[in-house]
């Protein structure tokens, strides 16, 4: 049974649904990928008869109803004609908006050239027919769109900001930085972007009081950070995580990983991870997570 209408004077639901759709070669799928990572629901190639069903099923989920993209293209054929039709009455029953990417006939034909793929309107003719006989179909759903993006002078990660900066929430970090301890002697993080070694401080492991404890106990912290070098170290370090930071998210690499390492992971490094994470935590479109790798293994 198709799902009921939203009858005159009834509230519009809070569904928020993107459709993206355009040109061939203009950058559909950089565009899925970056919703995805923005924690939108993706669905690429999807009939546009299945968006009725596709948002009766989200509305009837228990956990918060996701953001939903769907990603609808000439590839659909004849499905895909109906989709001019369907729009009007989506956006009278949920917060719809259309993204339509673009890119000049140049850019399009040296893109398919690149990847050795045929238009999917080509048949028989050539890259430039497929292209002309999609702008045709295309023309009025151009128009209709809330946002156009000519793709033709984008590289990929421009694109993926361009998404970004549209369709990011409030609450959206630019990057995911995840800072950890570790202990040397169990080996290096393998999936850490940048490494420091803090073993030229003191080991608070030869103190004996200190010893049972760790880096996120005040007495250990306060050991560490009286040692020389240990503030300048937190300084220069968050100095330069404030740089390298803000040129990740003007790089589109959105997550990050930091790994400090000290003889088991226990005191020196837990204890600058801590200061570390505090630090970067007031950094502009940060958001930090804090693992201790080692922490427990002694």
């Amino acid at each position: 049974m198709p799902p009921a209408q939203t009858a005159p004077g009834t509230a519009m639901s809070t569904q928020e649904v993107l459709i993206v759709t355009g040109m061939s070669g203009a950058g559909r799928s950089t565009v899925a990928k970056a919703l995805e990572d923005l924690d939108w629901f993706v669905v690429d190639n999807l009939p546009p008869q299945m968006l009725r069903p596709l948002l009766d099923l989200a509305g009837r989920t228990e956990q918060d109803t996701p953001r939903i993209a769907a990603v609808l293209d000439v590839r659909g054929r004849d499905f895909f004609t109906e989709l001019q039709d369907l729009l009007p009455s989506l956006r009278d029953n949920v917060r719809l908006s259309v993204l339509f990417l673009d890119a000049s006939d140049a850019a399009l034909v040296r893109r398919f050239e690149s990847v050795r793929r045929p238009h999917p309107l080509q048949g028989n003719g050539t890259i430039l027919d497929g292209i002309m006989e999609e702008r045709t179909r295309v023309k009025q759903l151009r128009e209709f769109a809330d946002k156009v993006i000519d793709t033709s002078e984008l590289n990929v990660h421009q694109l993926t900001n361009q998404i970004h900066d549209a369709y990011k929430t409030d609450t959206t970090p630019g990057v995911q930085l995840t800072i950890s301890s570790f202990g040397f002697k169990y080996g290096l993080p393998s999936d850490a972007d940048m490494i420091a070694d803090v073993r030229f401080l003191p080991n608070p492991f030869w103190v004996p009081e200190l010893r049972a404890l760790n880096g996120t106990d005040e007495p250990v912290r306060d050991y560490v950070f009286e040692q020389d070098g240990a503030a300048e170290f937190v300084d220069l370090w968050s100095r330069m995580l404030e740089v390298a930071l803000a040129g990740y998210q003007r790089e589109n690499k959105r997550h990050a990983m930091i790994a400090i390492g000290c003889t088991g992971g226990k005191h020196r490094s837990v204890a600058i991870v801590e200061e570390l994470a505090r630090r970067a935590s007031a950094l502009p479109g940060v958001a930090v997570n804090v693992k201790h790798r080692d922490l427990g293994r002694e």
